[in-house]
Formats: C-alpha cells, sequence, structure tokens
C-alpha cells in the first residue's frame, strides 16, 4: 500500500472555506484506478498549531501518480486552485499552503 498526506495550513478567515471545500468535494478520486480510500483530519487539540491532514490510501505509487497527473485531479482541486489565483491576482497572501508527503506502509 502506498499513503500520500497532504499537510495543509490555512489563515485563520479561511478555514471555514477551507472545511466547505471538503464536505462539498466532487468526489472525483473515488473513481480512480487504485484508489482505497481517504481521510480528512482536522487538527483537535486546543492551543496546539497543526495542519489539516488529507490522507490518501493507494494501491501503490503509480496509481496515486496516475492521479496526481490526471484531469479528475484538476476538476477535484479546481475551487481551491481559483481560491489561489485570486489571492494572487488581488496580491493577498495564499489563503491556505500544502505540502505532500508519501509513505510507503512499513507494518500495520
Amino acid at each position: 500500500m502506498f499513503v500520500a498526506i497532504n499537510y495543509i495550513t490555512c489563515l485563520p478567515d479561511y478555514i471555514e472555506r477551507f472545511e466547505s471545500l471538503f464536505k462539498t468535494r466532487v468526489h472525483a478520486i473515488d473513481t480512480m484506478p487504485g484508489f482505497i480510500r481517504m481521510e480528512v483530519l482536522k487538527p483537535h487539540n486546543p492551543g496546539i498549531e497543526a495542519p489539516y491532514l488529507v490522507v490518501s490510501h493507494w494501491e501503490n505509487e503509480a496509481a496515486f501518480r496516475g492521479w496526481a497527473d490526471s484531469d479528475s485531479f484538476r476538476k477535484g482541486h479546481a475551487r481551491a486552485f481559483a481560491d489561489l489565483k485570486e489571492a494572487q491576482a488581488e496580491g493577498k497572501p495564499r489563503p491556505m499552503n500544502s505540502r505532500f508527503v508519501t509513505y510507503e506502509v512499513l507494518t500495520e
């Protein structure tokens, strides 16, 4: 199994929008070959600044790479990409930042 984790931080005034994007997602990833499941983890520890985690599980790295290079990926992220583009056009800071880290499952 292959796991991709996207570590996402949001500006405080973007958190509600970010959560809404995931709650109303288009489910583009769900039908991708090799996709197993996804969780979106919201930080829960008061007083501790932590990123959201978007954890996707795949049969293998090739399946994940297929998703990341697909039209479905672009469709699934279109609203967030538009938000980033709008902020840039207005000279505002990025409302969110993300960093992907990929993993092989060592043990279950």
